[in-house]
């Protein structure tokens, strides 16, 4: 939605009318943004409940109907890339939604240790990723204080510690590292570090892009939904993300994470 721009008011009575008018704006973007996200939740997702529904019935016709060697080995294989493909798409619309739901959350700042946070999270992909345990953590055992939202943060860094782990998982001794340094200006530098297959250092920037990813869905799993995530979080706190990496070198993800306002 756009309108003109208004001149200045030049009492109140009329800028109480501007501000209201505004709030009229936004109540009707809002309104949109609701019908977007349902229509997104339920309407896009009835013709992909039909594809992964019907999927393992036609799989038993085809079964059922005898095919035989090469014939046979076609049907599976185009029938598995009809599943992954719903897959995948199944994956992309949660990312739409976790994006858009975590775009119009405001964030409810206070004081939170990174540290402790980070090993609930560590904790956490323990429990999703029993192999996780097989890597190597180094986490700060000194409280590290920032003010963030704490979901949020931790949304983040689930991002990061995800990524870390999925990348490093292929190596004899995954290692997953948090540090983290205090600022000039007071704010807090911390950074994930693993010692994974790394990426072209040079698209970078492109990792923080929703559904973006550097490395081929053969290679890797994921939707490319983690990073646009984090930087999203990132962005709603002021702070600012950057990665590091080369082919075979790991991947660092840093984080710039502004100080508290004073009082």
């Amino acid at each position: 939605m756009t309108s003109e721009p208004h001149p200045l008011p030049a009492d109140l009575p009329q800028a109480l009318a501007l501000l209201a008018e505004r709030e009229r704006e936004l109540a009707v973007l809002r309104a949109s943004q609701e019908d977007w996200l349902r229509a997104l939740s339920h309407d896009l997702r009835a013709p992909l409940r039909h594809i992964t529904s019907y999927s393992p019935l036609l799989r038993e016709t085809l079964h059922g109907a005898g095919l035989q060697g090469a014939d046979a080995q076609d049907a599976e294989q185009f029938l598995g890339v009809m599943d992954q493909a719903a897959r995948r798409l199944n994956g992309m619309l949660d990312g739409v939604l976790q994006m858009a739901r975590l775009m119009r959350t405001p964030a409810r700042v206070q004081a939170l240790d990174l540290a402790q946070l980070a090993g609930e999270v560590r904790c956490a992909l323990l429990a999703a990723e029993p192999a996780a345990a097989q890597a190597q953590w180094q986490l700060p055992v000194a409280p590290l204080m920032l003010q963030a939202d704490r979901e949020m943060l931790r949304i983040l860094l689930a991002a990061l510690f995800d990524n870390a782990f999925k990348f490093s998982r292929g190596q004899a001794a995954p290692q997953i590292r948090l540090l983290a340094q205090a600022l000039p200006d007071g704010g807090l530098r911390w950074r994930v570090e693993d010692n994974g297959v790394g990426c072209d250092g040079t698209r970078a920037a492109q990792a923080f892009g929703l559904f973006q990813r550097l490395h081929r869905d053969s290679e890797f799993e994921g939707f490319g939904v983690g990073l646009a995530l984090a930087r999203t979080v990132a962005r709603q706190h002021g702070a600012q993300l950057s990665l590091h990496s080369a082919p075979g070198q790991g991947c660092t993800v840093a984080v710039d994470w502004p100080a508290a306002p004073a009082p």
